[in-house]
C-alpha cells in the first residue's frame, strides 16, 4: 500500500519544518526554504520495492539543498531521478543546471551538492536507487548528473509510461518478479542518459562485442565457483588477462566487479525464492561463490540498499 505523508495536518507556521523531516526521511539530509512559508503545502506518496524507491511529490515553490556538512554527517550512496509531471523544477549539480518541463526527466547523486529550485507548484515523480546499481551500469556517471532527458525522446515517453503502469500495479507484483521491473527501470534510465552527448564514447567494434559477450558468458557460467578468476577465463578462451582488462575499458565495471555484480544479482533472486526459504544466508552466499558472510552483507547492502536479512523479509507480497 501507498505511504501518504502531508502537511494538511500541521499548523502553517509549522509545516516548512515538518516538510523538511519529510523529504529528509524519505530522501537524505537536506535543507529546505519554502517562498511563501506561511502557506506552504505539500504530500508525499511512496511505495517501496526491492531494489527501487518510488515517490510521487505534489508541493508548492521552494528550494532544496544538499549541503556538504549533511554530506559529510551521513554515509548516504543514492542517485535520485527526478521525472517532472507539472509545473517546472530546476536541478543544479556538478556546475550545471538541468530544466525540467512537463516529461522531462534527471539524474543527481547523495555524494555530491545538489540543489532542487520550484518557483511555483509543481508535481513530481522520484526514483531513489543506490549508487552503486547505477554504477555498475554506466560510466563517468558525474559526467550525466544534472542534465536534462527530454520527455519527448524515446527513452522519455518508455520512461513515463513505465513509471505510471508501475505505479499502479506495483501492490500486485510478487517480490521476485518486482526486481525484474525494478531492472526495466534500471535499463530505460540507462538507455536515457545514453543519448546524452557527454556519455558518448568510442564506439566498440563488432568483434571486441564479441569478445566481451565471450568474456560474460564465462563468467556466468562459473559464478558458483569461489575460485573463479580472470585468468581461469584467459586460459579457457586462449587470451591473456591483460587483454580481457583493455577490453573492459569499454565497460561501466572491471572484471572483478562484474562478478560480484552478478553473484549479487543472482543472490538477490534467490533470497526471494520461497523454494529457498529453508536456505540460510549464508548458505545462498556460499553458493554463489563467496566466502565470507560479513563482506557479503556489507556489498549486499551497497548494491540493493538494505542488508540481506532484511531483503528477505520482503517475500511476503509488497
Amino acid at each position: 500500500m501507498p505511504l501518504l505523508l502531508n502537511t494538511d495536518s500541521v499548523p502553517p507556521q509549522e509545516r516548512l519544518a515538518y516538510w523538511t523531516d519529510l523529504i529528509c526521511n524519505t530522501y537524505v539530509g537536506l535543507e529546505c526554504d519554502a517562498l511563501q512559508c506561511d502557506r506552504f503545502a505539500g504530500s508525499i506518496e511512496s511505495q517501496g520495492m526491492p531494489g527501487l524507491d518510488l515517490s510521487v511529490v505534489v508541493s508548492g515553490a521552494q528550494k532544496v539543498v544538499r549541503t556538504p556538512r549533511q554530506i559529510a554527517r551521513a554515509n548516504d550512496d543514492y542517485f535520485l531521478v527526478n521525472i517532472q509531471m507539472q509545473g517546472a523544477g530546476i536541478v543544479r549539480q556538478d556546475g550545471r543546471d538541468a530544466l525540467l518541463n512537463p516529461g522531462d526527466f534527471t539524474l543527481y547523486d547523495s555524494t555530491r551538492v545538489y540543489e532542487l529550485q520550484f518557483d511555483g507548484d509543481f508535481r513530481q515523480i522520484v526514483l531513489k536507487l543506490p549508487g552503486e546499481q547505477l554504477r555498475s551500469a554506466v560510466r563517468d556517471t558525474q559526467k550525466l548528473t544534472a542534465t536534462t532527458i527530454s520527455g519527448c525522446t524515446t527513452a522519455g515517453r518508455l520512461m513515463i509510461s513505465m513509471i505510471k503502469t508501475l505505479w499502479n500495479g506495483i501492490g500486485t507484483l510478487e517480490p521476485v518478479s518486482a526486481v525484474s521491473v525494478a531492472g526495466g527501470v534500471l535499463n530505460i534510465l540507462v538507455a536515457g542518459l545514453q543519448t546524452l552527448p557527454a556519455s558518448k564514447c568510442r564506439s566498440v567494434s563488432s568483434l571486441a562485442s564479441y569478445h566481451i559477450a565471450r568474456i560474460k558468458g564465462e563468467f556466468d557460467s562459473s559464478l558458483r565457483n569461489p575460485a573463479l578468476s580472470v585468468s581461469d577465463v584467459a586460459r579457457d578462451l586462449g587470451m591473456s588477462v591483460g587483454h580481457i582488462h583493455r577490453l573492459f575499458r569499454q565497460e561501466a565495471i572491471t572484471p572483478a566487479q562484474y562478478i560480484r555484480s552478478r553473484r549479487l544479482e543472482m543472490c538477490s533472486r534467490e533470497l526471494l525464492d520461497p523454494r529457498r526459504a529453508g536456505h540460510s544466508i549464508s548458505e545462498v552466499a556460499y553458493s554463489w561463490g563467496f566466502n565470507d558472510t560479513a563482506h557479503f552483507s556489507r556489498v549486499f547492502r551497497n548494491r540493493f540498499g538494505v542488508p540481506p536479512r532484511e531483503w528477505r523479509h520482503l517475500r511476503a507480497p509488497i
